[in-house]
């Protein structure tokens, strides 16, 4: 996914939804000029966020991904990771990306989507159904939040369905490959002026 924002030297990125920075330390890691910030509604996952090694290095935000407090054209890349099937409105939270993405800006969306119909769909089933949240109750003795990540990814949009509505905001779709046996999408664009 950070491949398909072709990071340039001093550029101004967003992590929209950030969570823990996963993606923001990358891009920084890959790149140490940019200039990121990563926002996330979750204060608990940007403290942990901010103590990881290089966290002092990224702008952390507070921010509703519905409506993002950065003037319009703010940023020249903006990427999310697992954000938009966790937004209560996918078109509210794309038109925020849009509108603080400056003019030629790179969009990048990582997220799970629901696997197609075929021979592996049962294994995938199975694997999203039963075996994540067994490792919830073994790794966190929790599997009822464990239940959370393959209801949200079944129910979600498809990755065609996806790439129409990040068109639909504005952005010239360029295309989206499926991973993971097409459970995971990543989907970049661009802003044209």
């Amino acid at each position: 996914a950070i491949g398909k924002l072709l990071v340039k030297p001093a550029q101004r990125i967003l992590d929209a939804g950030s969570g823990t920075g996963d993606i923001a330390l990358e891009i920084r890691h890959l790149e140490p000029t940019v200039r990121i910030v990563a926002a996330d509604l979750t204060i608990e996952m940007i403290k942990v966020g901010k103590a990881r090694p290089g966290g002092s290095n990224v702008g952390w935000v507070v921010a509703d991904a519905q409506n993002l407090p950065f003037p319009s054209s703010t940023f020249n890349s903006v990427i999310s990771g697992y954000l938009l099937r966790n937004v209560p409105d996918v078109t509210i939270a794309l038109a925020e990306q849009y509108r603080v993405a400056a003019d030629y800006a790179r969009f990048v969306s990582l997220d799970t989507t629901p696997p197609r119909r075929n021979i592996f769909l049962p294994f995938i089933r199975f694997h999203l159904k039963v075996i994540i949240p067994l490792l919830g109750r073994l790794i966190a003795g929790d599997s009822a939040a464990y239940t959370y990540l393959p209801e949200t990814t079944t129910h979600f949009l498809s990755a065609e369905a996806l790439a129409q509505k990040i068109g639909e905001a504005g952005f010239q779709v360029e295309g989206f490959a499926r991973r993971m046996f097409g459970s995971m999408a990543i989907h970049w664009a661009k802003k044209n002026s």
